[in-house]
């Protein structure tokens, strides 16, 4: 799957771009008007969505303009997506006690697939690297 992306390099971008774009959705509408469901606080899911917009437009403008020299631009969405696992994990950790049962699953898949993502990120730059 890797060598799928090696030769098209900007797709990584748009699946990327798309995931980030569904993640703002899904925090950004669909639980801020359902935190009770979640336990997050209204807070933090406002500042998790506007990553997630951030994080997608970034990908996105990557996909659509960058024509060359994409490989600074994978390492800082890789960073980028790591930090987000990172401050996700440190959340859930702290607000433990609030979180319910449907807000655990959804941001434990969260980090699961983003992390997926992430290794997929680094190994690509890993074999640009070492070919």
């Amino acid at each position: 799957m890797i060598n799928k992306y090696l030769s098209s390099p900007s797709k990584i971008f748009l699946v990327d771009g798309l995931g980030a774009f569904f993640t703002a959705l899904i925090i950004g509408i669909v639980f801020t008007n359902f935190q009770e469901y979640i336990g997050m606080p209204i807070e933090i899911l406002i500042s998790l969505a506007l990553m997630a917009v951030i994080f997608c437009l970034y990908s996105l403008s990557c996909f659509f303009f960058l024509k060359g020299n994409w490989k600074p631009f994978l390492k800082t969405i890789a960073i980028a997506n790591l930090l987000y696992c990172i401050l996700t994990t440190v959340l859930i950790i702290l607000l433990f006690h609030q979180l319910t049962v449907l807000g655990l699953i959804y941001f434990i898949g969260e980090i699961i697939v983003i992390g997926v993502l992430v290794y997929f990120e680094f190994s690509i730059l890993n074999r640009i690297e070492t070919s």
